[in-house]
């Protein structure tokens, strides 16, 4: 009886090491440049593909102060992909005012995309839905990431 819980025990920890493995080894995860507009900010990009072959992204950013409260203060933070060709897509906006952002000033922004991202950035606008990233306003930005193919 007791070999019996001892063996099932084993398969479950061995099959619990395969799976963990097998889904970080998916993963991507960087961290943000230093910046300097906003140099206590903090963050991590993790990129993973999906079994459509997507790009999830899951951003998480710490001590990022509110957008209004920059010099000059802007309306938005928006979160750009960067591809392969130098291409900029809009993904999104990291909202200081809702769920998104705490008193703590974190930050985290999730998507998908079919387009793999070459770099991660997140600039200051004025406007959300601009269609290209105002590159003098960039608060945090990743180096090239490494995606496995």
């Amino acid at each position: 009886m007791k070999t019996k819980n001892i063996k099932s025990g084993i398969f479950a920890v061995a099959a619990s090491a395969i799976l963990l493995f097998s889904m970080s080894s998916c993963a991507s995860k960087t961290h943000f440049l230093t910046s300097t507009v906003v140099p206590a900010a903090q963050g991590t990009v993790e990129v993973k593909t999906d079994r459509n072959k997507n790009y999830v992204i899951e951003i998480d950013i710490t001590n990022l102060s509110p957008s209004t409260r920059l010099s000059p203060p802007s309306n938005a933070y928006v979160v750009w992909l960067i591809a392969a060709d130098n291409s900029a897509q809009n993904l999104g906006q990291l909202n200081s005012s809702d769920r998104f952002m705490s008193k703590n000033l974190d930050a985290e922004f999730k998507t998908v995309t079919g387009i793999r991202p070459a770099k991660i950035m997140i600039t200051a606008e004025n406007d959300p839905q601009v269609q290209y990233p105002s590159f003098s306003e960039v608060i945090l930005a990743t180096d090239f990431l490494n995606l496995k193919k």
